[in-house]
Order: structure tokens, then sequence, then C-alpha cells
């Protein structure tokens, strides 16, 4: 897709990755087979459900991978620097390269990133200038995934109509119930810490500002004069379709020129 490819080594952030992998492949795997395909072909559900559940689950993997592995803006050796914008650039006290404002070094990956926000190890990877949106779309869809397998617990426990057909000696049904409890733990730990997650990256692009500005109390003088949020969200998304905000398997390309808004919404 046109990206160029990072990886951070960083045995802590494998270990976060891995877990989140582990929570994707549980549900992906356990929820369709025990709830979903059952239902379905006892005419309980529709196939609505299940092309939802799955679409729901590709986009929260591409996300996922993409984030983790695209890189997020690291600054390259010796960068070409435009003359117009050689006033905006400043030294790095710590890997002594030049940077542009709202350039923050990693001392996990050990380079400077453009427009860093934090380094999140649940994706093993900064989220920076370029895969912001990808981290953004991780979020939603992980929200959204987590959802919808509450909800299809809760119908399995007090909804849906019992299986007439089922193989007791099956090992999926015959800890069915176990299966099921992990799954709602995982999912109320997923939705809701996603949830807050979600709401902390909304405000801090609203307010032009990262996580980053906002810890050091420098966001005052960045995010004046603030921009509408229209602009501010296709500045992260690359594009000022705002349909393509939800879509992870494209390529972002950056904005170039200036993008003026309309104070309506």
């Amino acid at each position: 897709m046109g990206l160029r490819i990072h990886f951070a080594v960083d045995p802590t952030g494998w270990c976060c990755i891995t877990w989140v992998f582990f929570i994707w492949i549980y549900n992906t795997l356990f929820i369709p087979r025990l709830i979903l395909f059952p239902h379905y072909a006892e005419g309980h559900i529709s196939s609505v459900m299940i092309i939802g559940y799955y679409l729901a689950s590709l986009c929260c993997v591409t996300a996922l991978v993409r984030a983790s592995i695209t890189d997020p803006g690291r600054l390259q050796q010796n960068p070409n620097i435009p003359h117009s914008e050689r006033d905006s650039w400043q030294l790095c006290n710590k890997c002594n390269m030049m940077r542009p404002k709202r350039s923050h070094h990693c001392s996990r990956c050990g380079h400077c990133v453009r427009r860093m926000d934090h380094h999140c190890p649940w994706i093993n990877n900064c989220v920076g200038e370029d895969n912001h949106w990808l981290f953004l779309q991780l979020c939603f869809y992980t929200q959204i995934l987590s959802f919808f397998t509450l909800v299809l617990d809760f119908c399995q426990y007090y909804y849906f109509q019992p299986l007439t057909p089922v193989n007791e000696e099956l090992f999926v049904f015959k800890h069915e119930l176990a299966f099921l409890r992990i799954s709602t733990c995982m999912g109320l730990l997923m939705f809701g810490a996603m949830s807050g997650l979600f709401y902390t990256q909304l405000t801090g692009i609203l307010t032009d500002t990262t996580t980053i500005e906002k810890m050091s109390h420098s966001c005052d003088e960045i995010s004046k004069p603030r921009k509408p949020w229209q602009q501010t969200f296709a500045e992260v998304f690359g594009t000022r379709w705002k349909i393509l905000w939800f879509v992870p398997f494209r390529k972002r390309q950056p904005l170039r020129v200036p993008y003026h808004f309309t104070n309506s919404v």
C-alpha cells in the first residue's frame, strides 16, 4: 500500500501486541463458532450479522497491523530542509538531528518522529504523523468489535433460542460457558480501555494538540489560533473525504496545500 515498513525492537512491545492479537484471534475464532454459525444454520439470525462481524474484525486487524508496521514519520539522516521552513526547524539535543517543530525524540525507538503523539506499546510503535490515522481507526474498530462481541455474548445467555442439534461432545460446546465468560471479560476490558483512549485522541485532534504537548503543558501556544475541526481531522487522515476516514485499506496522502473550511458543519 505504498508504506515504509517500520519495526521497533522492544520486548515489552512485542509482548503487548501479542496479547492484543490473542484477544482478536480468540474472539474471531470462537464467537462465530459458538454463536453466529450455529444460530444462522437454524435460522435464528441473518447472514448480515456474520458479514458485519467479520467486516469489523477485518478492519480492526488491518488497522492494528498497519499501525504497528507503518513508519510513524521517522526523520531521515541529513533531511532536505526547504529554505522557507528553516526558521521552524530545531536541533534535537538527543540525536543531534535537525527536526521540524512538534517533532519529538522517542527513547524506545531511538529516533525523532514528526508530530509524535506518544509511543504505544500495544502496537509496538510510535504514533506519529504518518500512522496516527491508523491508530484512531484501531481504537474505533476495536470498540465496535468489542461491543459487537458483548452483545452476542449477552444474546447467547438471555435471548437466543436454544440450539437443538448441538453436539455436546465437541470441545467448544462442552466448555461453552467458560469460553463465553472469557470473551465477556475481554470484551469489557477492551471496550472500556479503548473508549477512554479514543476519547482522549479525539479531544487532542479537536484542540490540535498531541499527548506529549498536553503532558508538557506546551499546547497553549501551539493550538492558537484554533483550527476548525474539519481541518484538523483532514490533516490527520490525509483526505478531505470524510467517508475515507473510516477506510483502513487505503494509502494516506498528506495534505500538501492549505485547505479552507467553512464554519458551518
